[in-house]
């Protein structure tokens, strides 16, 4: 059992329902954790074989935020911890996406999710 954590994955998009928001892209921070297995011959050769690959599921989860449009912040998170567990490798997943400045005195807002098997 190994567990990945994608940290602190910034991206632009469209966020929100507020006027502004709709026509302007703003950040999101992501964080991901992913629990998998290795397989014991990935370990024993030193090869990708059979592994969960981090770098292609991360490129789908850059694609796919930058392309779309979320009002809720809700739904974005739950749309990339679908992502994730689309691989039948993935054991658990727990996606968090934070929204910098979405509220006047705080750093950020942030939603987590989480699913397993």
């Amino acid at each position: 059992m190994a567990i990945i954590r994608v940290k602190n994955l910034l991206i632009r998009t469209y966020i929100g329902f507020n006027p502004e928001e709709l026509v302007n892209k703003q950040d999101v921070v992501i964080n991901i954790e992913i629990e998998t297995d290795i397989p014991a011959s990935a370990l024993e050769s030193d090869e990708p074989d059979g592994i969960f690959d981090y770098k292609t599921i991360t490129k789908k989860i850059i694609v796919f935020v930058q392309e779309g449009r979320f009002k809720l912040l809700e739904v974005l998170t739950r749309n990339i911890l679908d992502l994730v567990m689309e691989d039948e490798r993935v054991i658990r997943a727990k996606v968090e996406v934070d929204k910098p400045h979405a509220l006047r005195f705080a750093e950020s807002v942030s939603l987590e999710m989480e699913a397993k098997r």
